[in-house]
Formats: C-alpha cells, structure tokens, sequence
C-alpha cells in the first residue's frame, strides 16, 4: 500500500498545519493537536471567530441509502445532486447539503445514537404548523409534538428511517434566507 500522503510533515506545513499536529489513525484524515483553550479576552464575534456561512452540510450513516434518500427527499424536497455508488447519495435544499453514507451492520433498534438531533429551520410560524399536521398525516413518528420554547422559538422533532432524531424549528429571531 503505498503511503498516505498527509502523514508527510512537507505537506501539512504546505497546508498550513502547526507542529505539534498529526493524523488520528482512529479516523483517517482527521488532525489532532494541542487542546483548544477558550480564550480569557473578550472576542469580537465578527473578526475573532472562524467564519463561515452557517452549518450547510450533515454526513449521516445509515443503514440503507435508498430508503433514506426516499424519506429526505419526499419529507423535506431535497434533491439528489450526486450518488456515486450505491452506499453514498449527496441531497440538497439548495443551501443545505446532506450526505449518506452506507454503514454495514448498522443497528438501529434499541441503538444509542451519539448525535443528538439534526435540524431545518422553517421560515414562518404557521408554515411549521402545516409542517407538524403534515408529518401527523403521513405517519411520520413525531418524537416531540409541536410547541413553543421558553426562548420564543418554537418546533417539533420527527425520526427518520434509521431512528435519527430529526427537529423542524421557527425562530423568529432569525432572518428568512
């Protein structure tokens, strides 16, 4: 096999790794370093943080791509905007991307999963109603009912097919994209 390319200390200078860095050969391609600290000053949120345009992107395992491609796809209108292979499809709202990815042997019942909940935000209140009286009428497992949030938010949480905690919120603080 010949050797993985990021392990060499030339390339990771070139892409702007620190010493100190190196690959985790428990999760191939991730880098480990020193601990993150918070920072005891005061930051200015716009020019101290790493900044982004907002969390686009989920990688879900689950057990089968197709019957998780169906539901995101028929539940929320994502599309399908590369499947390369059986066991990994890549969806998208047009500003959000999914990727699913086929875990072998993943199970499911009675399984403890480490990811809490993913979410879409919904634009409008009475939109988010329509959304829970829609999911009640396609037999969609609500995990949560519809409710408002002591923060003036307010959402429900349905299951995906292989048990993924899946929340639709409106927050009325953030701006309709």
């Amino acid at each position: 096999m010949p050797p993985d390319p990021f392990r060499s200390a030339g390339l990771l200078r070139s892409a702007g790794l620190r010493a100190g860095y190196r690959l985790r050969t428990d999760f191939p391609g991730r880098m480990e370093g020193p601990a993150w600290k918070p920072s005891s000053k005061k930051t200015d949120r716009e020019t101290d943080v790493i900044e982004t345009q907002g969390m686009r992107h989920v990688a879900l395992r689950v057990a089968d791509v197709e019957r998780s491609k169906r539901f995101y796809c028929e539940v929320f209108g994502m599309r399908v905007v590369w499947q390369p292979d059986p066991d990994n499809a890549y969806l998208s709202s047009g500003s959000d991307n999914l990727a699913l990815h086929r875990e072998a042997g993943l199970n499911v019942a009675g399984g403890v999963q480490t990811l809490d909940h993913i979410g879409f935000f919904v634009a409008q209140l009475d939109q988010l109603e329509r959304n829970f009286a829609w999911a009640e009428q396609h037999g969609l497992e609500i995990v949560r009912p519809l409710r408002r949030h002591r923060d003036g938010t307010s959402s429900f949480y349905i299951a995906d097919p292989d048990g993924i905690v899946v929340q639709l919120i409106h927050d009325p603080a953030m701006r309709v994209v």
